[in-house]
């Protein structure tokens, strides 16, 4: 249910020891993970290890054998419902979300607010829990990416990937039916951006006094001001893909189904001499 891609801590906390297990998965540093301490029975998986580092492919995919093998070290199986979180409001465990979906994860849930917003109410621990390792298998069914499908929490109804390449962002320049989203910062897209995109960072969509996100009428409003409506296929776009996770993740829970994610985003856009407009 639409509903669920993004759960409470009040959720997370009563599934931590009750019958309807989660896996926990913090997204944060391994410094932060081990020093500033964790959700109860949380695994680390640092942002940095699960996407690429290549100069050519920075913030893409890690690949399938390396995501596959990053989760199983982790103790991760295909089956589990996974909570993902960081402490920057979310937008590190979205990415690591839109990629678990990618290479065909189903059970996937963003918590809302982030450790600093978690450690005021609830429980944290310093002790890590004993991983035993899983053999975590990809799920590869039809899609633009390689092992690319899977829903965040249910809330796509297709099983095509959400990745999108540029050919589809030329698409729709020219289409009605569809809205180019930027999620960076305003003076980022000032400076340049794919022509007729509109500018909604993804900042907006999150409260900086709960770190988690603005009520649901609320967000709604903003993005019917933007035009990012759930009758439009919303392309989503910025430098490397970890900005359009979060608002990936946060027009999921929504119940936008009409969702194009391009991963390439800015850097391969200008890269392959995309054109750029300026100004707001």
């Amino acid at each position: 249910m639409h509903e669920n891609v993004v759960v409470s801590a009040d959720w997370l906390a009563d599934r931590l020891d009750g019958p309807d297990e989660v896996t926990v998965v913090d997204v944060r540093d391994a410094w932060e993970y081990d020093g500033i301490g964790h959700v109860p029975g949380a695994v680390n998986i640092p942002f940095e290890e699960f996407r690429s580092g290549g100069d050519a492919d920075e913030g893409m995919l890690p690949g399938a054998d390396a995501w596959a093998d990053l989760l199983g070290e982790a103790g991760v199986s295909a089956d589990d419902t996974v909570v993902a979180y960081d402490d920057t409001h979310g937008v590190f465990a979205a990415r690591f979300l839109v990629t678990a979906e990618c290479y065909g994860h189903e059970a996937l849930h963003l918590l809302d607010g982030d450790y600093s917003s978690w450690m005021r109410d609830h429980e944290t621990s310093s002790e890590a829990p004993e991983i035993e390792p899983t053999t975590y298998e990809v799920r590869t069914v039809h899609g633009t990416a390689e092992g690319a499908s899977g829903t965040v929490a249910g809330s796509r109804e297709s099983e095509e990937s959400p990745l999108v390449g540029r050919e589809a962002v030329e698409d729709a320049m020219d289409d009605p039916d569809a809205v180019i989203v930027d999620t960076r910062d305003d003076w980022e897209f000032e400076e340049g951006h794919v022509p007729g995109a509109v500018n909604l960072d993804w900042r907006e969509l999150v409260d900086e006094g709960t770190r988690g996100l603005k009520p649901r009428a609320e967000l709604e409003s903003i993005l019917a001001d933007h035009g990012v409506t759930p009758d439009k296929r919303v392309v989503l776009y910025c430098n490397t893909a970890r900005r359009i996770s979060h608002t990936y993740v946060v027009l999921s829970s929504l119940g936008y189904d009409r969702l194009a994610f391009y991963e390439g985003s800015l850097t391969e856009w200008e890269a392959v001499g995309g054109p750029i407009e300026t100004g707001s």
